[in-house]
């Protein structure tokens, strides 16, 4: 019989079909932080605030488009730098990194927060 432990690794790897504007998406292995159930609800309930938080200081300012796009990139950032630790593209990672990522791939936020909330599903562990 196998033996594992119980503590999980600090980080993991998963697959992300990074959209490409005008192409196929690509496919890039990202390097993710672990956190236990409680760290990660936390985390989504402080992303949940913050997105909250920025969509009414927006509609309650009458924020310009280029304003809310600006507050959504540093939003998405933020957390791409939250759960990403590593990635295997030519551009080394670094938070300056993310932050063109999230400004020049509009869909690659949503596939890497998509592929990391998939590594945390009870699906995936088959039959």
């Amino acid at each position: 019989m196998a033996k594992i432990k119980i503590a999980q690794n600090p980080t993991f790897s998963a697959m992300v079909q990074v959209p490409r504007i005008g192409g196929e998406p690509a496919p890039v292995e990202f390097q993710f932080r672990y956190m236990d159930r409680v760290a990660l609800s936390a985390m989504f309930d402080r992303w949940n605030k913050s997105r909250d938080a920025w969509a009414e200081k927006a509609q309650k300012d009458g924020a310009t488009w280029e304003e809310v796009t600006t507050g959504e990139i540093a939003l998405q950032a933020d957390q791409l730098g939250e759960i990403v630790t590593g990635w295997d593209l030519e551009d080394e990672f670094s938070g300056e990194a993310i932050a063109n990522l999230v400004r020049t791939c509009t869909g690659a936020p949503k596939a890497v927060i998509d592929a990391f909330q998939a590594a945390y599903s009870p699906a995936r562990l088959g039959n």
